[in-house]
């Protein structure tokens, strides 16, 4: 590589390199090859009927007289009437403002302009007085709500209305204290919270912690039998099964119409593990035959158990959600050091069938059901000893602190080790984060070092010094794996050492195309430029007799290479390399694709692309959505609509002052993509959604009044709320016909442009998310935005770009790297 060359450009962005002069007796090491067997996502969706949906009349006369445009030109506004009784809907009340509602969690929401103000520059609001008529707010005391006393009321005659209305207030004000003090309670606890990150230079690596109780693991429920009369057939015969028999049929009834059940590979797998079962427990009539096996009896049956879930009450889905709550509580938490942490999985894997990912060769294999015989739990000396389930116990108890795990098994599909730990926002995890993103910024320093030993090591004249070069060369410049050895029974998946001659070809003068399964047999297939030294001993390393199955790099060997990386700095790995690139290049695209004035859409887009570098550098791929294009149908169909109201708002405005086609002729213009036809049946769809809408909340009211005892509404109420509806439409038809909004005088042009603004804003979302959603379509985005790019990069951005980074991360992302928002704008990797 030549020395001119910045090393600490990113991938993307590097240059290529001059090639490493040489000549052929050079490129020939001292001993001769000898031939191995080798055998191995962003923006708020807006309602699809932004126009039209907002308000619903009381009264025929009502709806007359309220332009159509109501509801383009109010297109900031919230859906209003949908919690109010028909029957007092379309009155005009004097409630207070609504709260405008907080940010949600999901990074692809659109949000509030108090959420595009930076975290750290919010400022607290100073609390809102109240009018002396309303109740004072309630005071906490000891963990309960008291309310202060008011002073006594003046006397006056009190209607029905006005009880109603005051009764509204206090619940109002009652439900206000509630979400305050919850509030209250939650900053309380956010101070409490232990900052490990600010004292990390007393961190001993060594020791995880000093104290750790927990409560064991959650197992899954024993099975329960399916109804006598849902049974399996075999060859068409009804057949009675022993309960373990009965449970891994179900195993493949409850998936019969799946992917993996049509699978060839996942049939042979399980039946195979079924029959074992089945012969065990002495099934008659012997089952032989997986085509003469019929499950379509608990196929259907687990269907309509789903159904009947889905159909729950609420106050079963309570019941359901209090006890999962419990659980959560007995098993969900541990105590680290005197400090409450969440656990991760505290949940055994309950038994089933093995799915895997990719071709993988187990795909259908039988999981069995662990037991706590299998388990072995890690906590202090101190600690109590979790029981375990009536009648078992527990494989071991150890005290190690130096592990952070709180309970490990062997499960027997791969025989892979599992484990619990803490959760993704533990102390332990975040600790762990840190400081692999710290040895990351540490190889910055070093790369360019690292980097001119083995450019120089390329041209070794000793063939495995010369493969362990090239190996690095690629495990930096194109992020792979190490890669470790396979067994027969695990799935063919390779990483760098790993590679065989067929999974590289070349190209001259100095192209190599990489095919192979990496993790999870995700398939890495590109086709990069390299530096010519590299393309030679590539060459080399194919050149007879090597063949297909062998070894591409055959004298080198994963600690071969791990040993080397660790020569250069301690604790490099090649998943240091990823870490490094990853970041590194991240933060190099951020710099070159933000823009400096650009809208939050815009700001968005540009991470995302960033974001999308680094997930093709790694690799991070994922299957083309089946519904992806129904999805972007969608996004089309919001932006007609949001065409459609500032179709409605220009044409207010004309109707208001006609001489504004002449003075801003884009008024006059007619909206792309809004055929007649179109606009039609838009407007008919707006009014039958409405319709519905007022069905549903005549049919709630009249559920919650029987509920209290009251007495229904009339029909009469909705049967006059429908003609409304009914008469709107008409009035939309007649603006369509003579270009004139009614009653447009009961808006004002400032208003109207005030509202173009905002449609403006909305359509740029709406078509920035479907440019992002189309771009990321086969790209996964989360995982190296979780694993492999320093979040401090994201923060600073957020900061310096003053994007709120609810944006960004989801609140699960926020909590996990909460130790990186003390960063600013100015921080760097």
């Amino acid at each position: 590589m030549s020395s001119s060359d910045s090393d600490d450009v990113p991938l993307s962005r590097r240059k290529q390199s001059k090639p490493i002069s040489s000549d052929d007796d050079s490129d020939v090491p001292l001993g001769k090859r000898r031939k191995t067997n080798g055998a191995s996502k962003l923006i708020k969706e807006e309602s699809d009927s932004d126009y039209g949906s907002r308000r619903t009349l009381s009264k025929a006369s009502s709806a007359r007289s309220t332009s159509s445009l109501s509801d383009a030109n109010d297109s900031s506004s919230d859906s209003s009437g949908s919690d109010v009784p028909l029957a007092k809907r379309g009155a005009t009340t004097n409630g207070r403002a609504k709260k405008p509602t907080s940010y949600k969690d999901e990074s692809s929401d659109d949000s509030s302009s108090e959420d595009e103000v930076p975290l750290a520059k919010k400022k607290s609001a100073a609390p809102k007085k109240k009018p002396a008529s309303k109740p004072a707010p309630a005071k906490k005391t000891n963990g309960k709500v008291k309310k202060e006393s008011s002073p006594p009321p003046t006397k006056r005659k009190t209607t029905a209305s006005s009880s109603k209305k005051r009764i509204k207030e206090e619940e109002d004000d009652s439900s206000a204290n509630r979400k305050r003090i919850k509030k209250e309670e939650e900053e309380d606890e956010k101070e409490q919270e232990h900052q490990w990150w600010l004292d990390m230079e007393n961190q001993d690596d060594s020791v995880k912690w000093t104290t750790l109780h927990h409560n064991g693991v959650m197992f899954a429920p024993d099975y329960v039998p399916l109804p006598s009369n849902i049974k399996m057939k075999y060859d068409g015969k009804p057949i009675s099964l022993a309960p373990e028999v009965e449970e891994i049929a179900g195993f493949f009834g409850s998936m019969l119409e799946t992917d993996h059940a049509r699978n060839p590979v996942f049939q042979k797998n399980f039946f195979n593990d079924f029959r074992k079962v089945a012969r065990q427990y002495k099934t008659q009539p012997e089952i032989k035959e997986f085509a003469k096996c019929d499950f379509t009896s608990m196929f259907e049956y687990f269907q309509e158990q789903r159904e009947k879930k889905k159909a729950m009450t609420k106050e079963d889905k309570a019941k359901i959600k209090a006890e999962k709550e419990a659980l959560k509580e007995k098993y969900g938490f541990a105590t680290l050091d005197g400090r409450k942490e969440k656990v991760g999985n505290f949940m055994v894997e309950p038994p089933g069938l093995f799915r895997g990912r990719g071709e993988h060769p187990k795909t259908g294999c039988l999981k069995l059901r662990v037991l706590p015989e299998m388990v072995t739990l890690n906590l202090s000396k101190d600690a109590p000893i979790p029981p375990p389930p009536a009648g078992h116990k527990w494989a071991g108890i150890e005290h190690d602190n130096t592990k952070s795990w709180l309970a490990t098994w062997k499960e027997n599909i791969n025989g892979s080790t599992k484990y619990v730990f803490l959760g993704a926002d533990s102390s332990l995890k975040g600790i762990s984060d840190m400081k692999k993103f710290e040895l990351a910024r540490e190889l910055k320093g070093k790369v360019k070092e690292i980097r001119a030993r083995y450019t120089a090591e390329l041209k070794d004249k000793v063939m495995f010094t010369r493969q362990r070069a090239t190996a690095v060369w690629l495990i930096d410049h194109l992020a792979l794996r190490a890669g470790n050895e396979k067994g027969q029974e695990e799935a063919d998946t390779v990483g760098c050492c790993s590679l065989r001659y067929e999974h590289v070809t070349l190209e001259k003068p100095n192209i190599l195309h990489l095919d192979f399964l990496g993790k999870d047999s995700i398939r890495f297939q590109k086709s990069v430029e390299v530096d010519d030294q590299v393309f030679k001993n590539i060459k080399l390393f194919k050149k007879e007799p090597a063949a297909v199955g062998d070894d591409l790099f055959d004298r080198l060997k994963t600690s071969d290479l791990n040993k080397y990386l660790q020569e250069q700095m301690p604790g490099l790995t090649a998943k240091v390399f990823r870490t490094y690139n990853a970041s590194i290049t991240f933060q190099e695209q951020l710099a070159l694709l933000t823009p400096k004035d650009g809208t939050m859409a815009e700001k968005l887009l540009a991470y995302n692309r960033a974001n999308r570098e680094v997930a093709i550098l790694c690799n991070h791929q994922r299957t083309v959505s089946k519904n992806h294009s129904v999805q972007m149908e969608k996004i089309v169909d919001k932006i007609r609509a949001l065409k459609y109201q500032r179709h409605k708002i220009k044409q207010t405005m004309l109707t208001l002052e006609p001489k504004l086609a002449k003075k801003r002729p884009e008024l006059a213009e007619p909206e792309s993509d809004l055929e007649d036809e179109w606009i039609e049946k838009h407007e008919e769809d707006l009014i039958e959604k409405d319709k519905e809408k007022a069905r549903q909340k005549f049919a709630k009211d009249n559920e919650k009044r029987q509920s209290e005892k009251e007495k229904p509404l009339p029909a009469s109420d909705l049967k006059d709320i429908l003609k409304s509806l009914d008469a709107k439409l008409k009035d939309l038809v007649k603006e369509r016909k003579t270009g004139k909004v009614i009653n447009a005088d009961k808006f004002t042009i400032e208003r109207c442009d005030n509202n173009l603004l905002k449609i403006d804003e909305r359509i740029a979302t709406q078509r920035a998310a479907m440019v992002d959603k189309d771009e990321n379509k086969s790209t996964a985005l989360s995982t190296s935005k979780m694993n492999y790019i320093d979040p401090r990069i994201t923060i600073a951005w957020c900061d310096k770009y003053e994007v709120p980074f609810e944006k960004i991360y989801t609140k699960t992302l926020r909590d996990k790297f909460k130790w990186a928002a003390v960063v600013d704008g100015s921080w760097e990797f």
